[in-house]
């Protein structure tokens, strides 16, 4: 649950559901909602595939996910796998020797669908396989590849079917005496996955692993995600979540992180709270702004900084931010600090003594020993001015 106790009406009441282990990483349960992304490169392609699994990990992923068709891939997985920051989730969609070669490479969790695999005795051997390496399991349902059978009793891809083929493919795995799985029911129509997830929470107590799949390039991808996996955040559903974007992996991270600090279940980095400027601007805004994203991106400590381009919001929204610049005319503005007026600025000195501040905060921040970024909700709060008083 994210509870806030002097803004009742942000709390959101998550889901009950079971804690699995993706490596290191806990889901589920009242763990924090992990962010995860999937590389693009060629997997067998050792340093390519690892600079972005790093570079993944750096924008905050904490589980990246790395497609394994192939026996080469498996191979090259060993060595990625060792050397990755973060735990690594080998994505199988048929054969089932490349479950079992992915678990023995030391992949941390297995990305299947139980049924696309073979028999009951391929599917003996992938879990027995995931049991001897402390792998965990992803079902991995899809609209765009659910089984004939459904298919054929429902007429199409619908909510009913998609959880059904869910359910089924949990049953394998509880058969085989297997516990430590997490589930998802993507699709890339956003009323369709929303229905699907809404069924499957009631149905099972799996974590359960959020996702609009195919969701379109950097903006309109963006906006899809943020829309269906929003909506089903706020309701309480979600132990995991991937924004599937045309765009760099890093970008996925972004985004998915920008969504979760909007509700307030997840902390990291500064979170600038900017106007969309008019002519009452005293600055630009908007070039301001920009500027502030670009600099002020390896800043990991949680922070709220607001940009506002005149008095008449800037005070009041300063008021709720650990920094504040108002925009006030005649080339300067003011400068807010945990709410309150601390001294004027130049519009032209105005970036550079931001960074300056923002920089010094998480400096004080980290040798205070504020609990680390991004881990969510059961830790302490991102100290604003409100909840400071």
């Amino acid at each position: 649950m994210t509870h806030n106790p002097i803004r009742p009406w942000r709390n959101i009441d998550r889901r009950p559901s079971r804690r699995i282990m993706v490596g290191n990483v806990p889901v589920g349960g009242d763990a924090p909602i992990s962010v995860q992304t999937m590389t693009n490169t060629d997997s067998t392609d050792v340093r390519a595939t690892l600079a972005q699994v790093i570079a993944a990990a750096d924008a905050g992923a904490d589980i990246v996910r790395v497609s394994t068709p192939d026996e080469a891939a498996t191979r090259a997985l060993r060595e990625i796998c060792r050397e990755s920051p973060v735990p690594i989730v080998a994505d199988i969609h048929f054969h089932y020797r490349r479950a079992i070669e992915a678990a023995e490479a030391g992949a941390a969790c297995l990305r299947i669908n139980p049924g696309n695999i073979g028999d009951a005795a391929r599917v003996r051997g992938v879990v027995q396989a995931a049991k001897d390496h402390g792998c965990s399991i992803r079902i991995g349902v899809n609209a765009g590849s659910l089984e004939r059978h459904l298919l054929e009793k429902y007429g199409e891809p619908c909510p009913a079917a998609m959880v059904e083929s869910g359910l089924d493919h949990i049953k394998l795995l509880q058969d085989n005496d297997f516990h430590e799985f997490k589930i998802s029911v993507k699709a890339s129509d956003v009323f369709l996955a929303a229905a699907a997830y809404q069924q499957l929470a009631e149905a099972t107590d799996a974590p359960i692993h959020l996702g609009i799949t195919e969701a379109g390039g950097l903006r309109g991808g963006t906006v899809k995600s943020a829309v269906g996996m929003g909506n089903l955040l706020w309701m309480g559903i979600g132990d995991t979540i991937r924004v599937s974007l045309s765009a760099d992996p890093v970008e996925e991270v972004k985004v998915g992180y920008e969504i979760l600090k909007s509700l307030g279940l997840r902390t990291r980095g500064v979170q600038i709270i900017s106007c969309p400027s008019c002519a009452r601007q005293g600055f630009d805004v908007i070039a301001t702004v920009e500027a502030l994203e670009k600099r002020l991106e390896h800043i990991k400590t949680p922070m709220s900084l607001s940009i506002i381009g005149c008095v008449v919001n800037g005070p009041g929204e300063a008021l709720m931010t650990d920094l504040g610049f108002t925009g006030g005319g005649a080339g300067s503005g003011m400068v807010y600090v945990a709410g309150r007026q601390s001294h004027k600025m130049s519009n032209a000195q105005m970036i550079d003594h931001i960074v300056e501040l923002v920089e010094q905060r998480a400096a004080a921040l980290a040798e205070a020993g504020a609990p680390a970024p991004g881990t969510g909700p059961g830790d302490a709060p991102v100290a604003t001015a409100c909840s400071a008083s």
